[in-house]
């Protein structure tokens, strides 16, 4: 693992951080010196496990659980993060979910909120807390984890949660103007097919996943690593002009 040194001893908030691609993230931002906050919602052994690796390497961390689409939880966790160590310079909105695939006929009201609320309410609330936070530093910066399904609307089944990670994409261009003069710069990625995570795992066939990667140039599907260097990447250029941008990790299956 590459340590990016430009992170050692930046206090570090990621949303769903101990399972998946988040707990990628996690684990690089640990290797790089970095203080890290990390959200959970039932991954309570792989949080505490992440907490007693990170001490181990000397670096401060915490493991706080909450239900982000509710607004008093995201506060607390912010809150937590604050007592913790301090300040806070880097945010990762990680947490999201397609939690089912539900085509439009059979889409009820219900089922479209909570997908909408995991993803991008939840964001938006997380955000809300952390950005004065943020201000108060010279730089920070900001990560959201958005989808390849939010570019090309993916597979069948996925309505609603493809709309959710649209809408992310807009979400980073609109705030990074906003937050732009108080210092924060605000990015994110568009992972592609990554393999070996709870969430492909549980909503993608072997079928289907073999179907995908056969149509990938580089012939092979993505990894967690291959996320989580991307958004240390975006997260460390403090004196970068990048901002308002999604970064592509998809193995050139698509791109614009």
């Amino acid at each position: 693992m590459k340590i990016n040194h430009k992170l050692a001893g930046k206090n570090v908030l990621i949303t769903a951080g101990a399972q998946g691609i988040g707990e990628s993230i996690t684990k690089h931002f640990i290797d790089s010196g970095a203080n890290v906050a990390i959200h959970y919602f039932s991954s309570s052994d792989t949080a505490n496990q992440l907490v007693a690796d990170a001490t181990s390497k000397g670096v401060k961390a915490i493991a706080i659980a909450g239900d982000l689409t509710k607004e008093t939880d995201a506060i607390t966790i912010v809150e937590k993060t604050i007592a913790a160590f301090g300040s806070l310079d880097i945010l990762i909105n990680n947490a999201g979910s397609l939690v089912a695939r539900k085509m439009l006929n059979e889409m009820e009201a219900e089922f479209w909120h909570k997908v909408m609320d995991i993803n991008m309410t939840s964001m938006m609330f997380v955000t809300k807390a952390a950005a004065p936070h943020l201000a108060k530093n010279n730089t920070s910066s900001i990560v959201n984890l958005a989808s390849l399904a939010g570019r090309k609307g993916g597979h069948p089944g996925s309505l609603v949660y493809a709309t959710s990670k649209g809408a992310i994409l807009t979400f980073t261009r609109a705030l990074s103007t906003e937050l732009g003069p108080q210092g924060t710069r605000v990015n994110a990625v568009a992972p592609g097919l990554i393999l070996g995570t709870s969430f492909h795992n549980t909503h993608t066939t072997k079928e289907s996943a073999a179907a995908t990667t056969a149509g990938i140039p580089i012939q092979r599907a993505g990894n967690a690593a291959d996320v989580a260097r991307a958004v240390l990447y975006l997260a460390s250029e403090y004196d970068g002009f990048i901002t308002g941008a999604t970064l592509d990790i998809n193995g050139g299956v698509y791109n614009m």
